[in-house]
């Protein structure tokens, strides 16, 4: 769950991305991990899958190498994009914070190759 407001929309080259609709102080959260809202899924599931949820997980799902679980998120956080300079953190317990202050407007971005560190059929820009 984004503990903040943030707002998602269109961004290219990414197709979608979100953005802080308040302003995050260093460390603050910016987004946790919530049993109610995330999912969590056994990886071996992902190839019984069909084809079109296979993508899905693939795209929005990352590992949570602690728990050897993909995580869904259920809310707007599976839109951040990837950023070689992220301003918000890799999942560290169940919770990922801004990096830096991040002004109301600005995009959330995080390094999907620290995040997750499975090949990906998606691959981040940049």
């Amino acid at each position: 769950m984004m503990p903040v407001r943030c707002r998602t929309g269109p961004n290219p080259p990414n197709g979608l991305g979100v953005c802080a609709e308040e302003p995050l102080a260093a460390a603050q959260p910016a987004w946790r991990q919530d049993p109610e809202l995330d999912r969590l899924i056994a990886p071996v599931t992902i190839s019984t899958l069909p084809g079109a949820q296979q993508e899905f997980l693939n795209r929005y799902a990352y590992l949570d190498r602690q728990r050897d679980q993909l995580v869904l998120c259920g809310a707007d956080a599976r839109f951040m994009n990837h950023s070689p300079k992220p301003n918000v953190s890799e999942v560290r317990d169940d919770a990922c914070v801004a990096r830096h202050d991040i002004a109301a407007g600005e995009e959330l971005a995080c390094d999907y190759h620290q995040l997750d560190p499975r090949p990906r059929r998606f691959q981040p820009q940049g």
